[in-house]
């Protein structure tokens, strides 16, 4: 018998586990003693005899000697040994040190292996594979320690930067865990993973990760745009005066008004003679659904060389999709037509607008559609004053203004309505499928008149749905309606445009299946698009309360929770829940001060003054 398998004798060395014992007494079970002074009671089995002693103390073991051992590798090279040969070439000697000492190299794993009483003395090749993997494995072991400590320590270098792309795609919602957050103890969240971007510089202090985080593309598509059929037929609109009303700076300008007599012309640039459906422009601009609004700029759901060209009053003929329309006395359209048609078009501010309201033609266009606007109210439309501001980064500052209630903008919201019921009334009769959008009546259906009603009766309706079954736009106080004035910036008009220019022409029309399939997968986009956009106004607004620590103003109270308020900030439009002690009331106005901004959380707090 191999005294490697003998029962191991009193003060022998013996290896439990991976530790070294000291054999204290021998019976049906085993006494041993490990470091530190514990004993235990072991098995036969559970133990490996290394040398048969005496090993007075545990101790002996702590200096190991120095011996010859590339020399007792070399020597062996390729050949099976014993542990006590192995000790005997390696340190001259066969005791209980030189004997730990020479089971430690075999532990290691490099040029030696097995058991005690069989161990294999590795090849060159093989241990100098083994020896350049461990090398490679504790230098990379190095490396992260030290990335890990530059991290810490807030001073990555420019070499850290892919290591923390990693990072990035928590950040952004790609993936839902980090190994670096993990190693530097952060909660494993995107939230998180911004903070410490944001802390080691590999993101500015105030980007904006919403858009990305949604999924949404950052920048224009790169696609060739086609040239313009000029000998498709198109009426000459030329002779009218037609107007293009927007906010001043837009970028994209898709609808503009005529008057001609009694007849009103809503022009609306002709996208789909451009894109056709299923074309490469047309997947682009449904895999984006709509254009994308931000504060620090705008992307575009199709290339802008297709404003360029299309854009009303960007050049000095445009070709527009025209919708005309006659408003009787009870505000119904009659007389509906649509034609493809050239328009000259000049373009205005709302705010010019608003200092012409009394002059030709836009009086005639005031009292026209006003007539419209009555039959939608009393047809239940709601109007909700509730305050809007528009948020914009100019070279790195944040600047917030209110939106004024201009007479000019809701003239020019109802004659897109108009135009939009037109098309969707003129796509029913002629049987065309199309994107109705509807809505259903809230309940309640009191009208709002303060704010916190206001902000309650919001919460009341459902989101509007686009359907190939026409239905009632509680909202909007319609019967009939379809969005149709924005092809540029919006999939489900151009797709309207698409239909309507197919029958125009004689050609075969997308059935009710193929529009429902583009109108779902656009708006599962554009619901990305819109969610990127709210989150990117309400981090842009933090970042202007961030700096500007000592901000004070005021909030209405717009809703009761337990502990909580509600509260609304007219001047950011901007909602907040604040704790109090006192007793408040809906409506009730506070003077607020700041009292902390935290943007990767993107939350804020205010104080109540006084």
């Amino acid at each position: 018998m191999s005294r490697y398998q003998a029962t191991p004798p009193v003060d022998s060395l013996v290896l439990y586990k991976t530790h070294p014992a000291r054999v204290l007494g021998v019976g049906d079970k085993i006494e041993i003693q490990l470091g530190g002074g514990s004993t235990k009671r072991v098995r036969p089995k559970d133990i490996a005899l290394l040398h048969p002693g005496p090993l007075r103390s545990l101790g002996e073991l702590e200096r190991l000697p120095e011996g010859a051992v590339d020399d007792a590798w070399e020597l062996l090279e390729g050949e099976q040994t014993t542990l006590e040969d192995l000790a005997e070439l390696a340190f001259a000697e066969f005791t209980p040190v030189t004997a730990w000492a020479s089971w430690l190299l075999v532990a290691e794993g490099l040029r030696f292996c097995g058991a005690p009483e069989s161990i294999t003395v590795r090849a060159r090749a093989e241990v100098e594979r083994d020896r350049a993997e461990r090398e490679a494995k504790a230098a990379a072991e190095r490396d992260w320690k030290a990335f890990l400590e530059r991290m810490r320590a807030a001073t990555p270098t420019a070499e850290d930067r892919s290591r923390l792309a990693e990072v990035e795609r928590l950040a952004l919602g790609q993936t839902d865990r980090s190994r670096i957050l993990e190693a530097l103890g952060y909660p494993q969240t995107p939230e998180h993973a911004h903070r410490a971007l944001v802390e080691v510089a590999y993101w500015p202090v105030n980007h904006n990760p919403y858009p990305a985080r949604r999924g949404v593309p950052g920048e224009d598509a790169a696609l060739a745009v086609p040239t313009l059929d000029e000998d498709e037929p198109r009426l000459d609109l030329t002779h009218l005066e037609a107007f293009a009303i927007d906010d001043e700076g837009n970028e994209d300008p898709d609808d503009a008004l005529s008057l001609e007599g009694e007849r009103i012309w809503v022009h609306v640039a002709d996208v789909g003679a451009l894109v056709a459906p299923d074309g490469p422009l047309d997947l682009e601009a449904r895999s984006r659904g709509a254009n994308l609004y931000l504060p620090e700029g705008m992307v575009k759901m199709l290339p802008s060389e297709t404003t360029t060209r299309l854009g009303l009053g960007l050049q000095p003929v445009s070709p527009a999709l025209s919708f005309a329309m006659r408003c009787d006395e009870r505000g119904e359209l009659r007389d509906l037509e649509v034609h493809r048609s050239w328009v000259r078009v000049q373009r205005l501010t709302y705010g010019e607008v608003e200092q012409r309201l009394d002059e030709v033609p836009f009086a005639a266009l005031r009292a026209t559609i006003a007539r419209f606007h009555d039959r939608r109210q009393a047809n239940g439309a709601t109007r909700l004053a509730l305050p809007e501001v528009s948020v914009r980064v100019e070279d790195g500052e944040v600047r917030i203004r209110p939106l004024l209630r201009l007479e000019s903008r809701e003239l020019v919201t109802d004659a897109m309505l108009m135009a939009g019921e037109a098309a969707a009334r003129l796509c029913l009769e002629q049987g065309l499928a199309i994107p109705f959008a509807t809505q259903a009546t809230p309940d309640p259906a009191e009208e709002a008149s303060d704010l916190a009603s206001m902000y309650a009766r919001r919460r009341c309706f459902k989101p509007t749905r686009l359907l190939c079954e026409p239905d009632l736009h509680a909202g909007l106080g319609l019967p009939l309606y379809t969005r149709a004035t924005s092809p540029l910036r919006r999939y489900s008009d151009l797709l309207v445009h698409q239909q309507l220019r197919a029958w125009l022409a004689g050609a075969t029309p997308l059935d009710r299946e193929q529009v429902m399939e583009r109108v779902a997968q656009a708006e599962l986009a554009a619901s990305a698009v819109r969610r990127g956009e709210r989150l990117s106004n309400q981090h842009w607004k933090l970042v202007y309360l961030r700096d500007n620590p000592g901000w004070r103003g005021e909030g209405v109270v717009v809703g009761l929770e337990e502990r909580r308020a509600v509260v609304l900030v007219p001047e950011l439009a901007l909602e907040a829940r604040i704790r109090t002690r006192e007793r408040l009331a809906l409506n009730d106005t506070l003077k607020l001060a700041l009292a902390d901004v935290d943007l990767p959380e993107l939350s804020v707090s205010f104080r109540v003054l006084g």
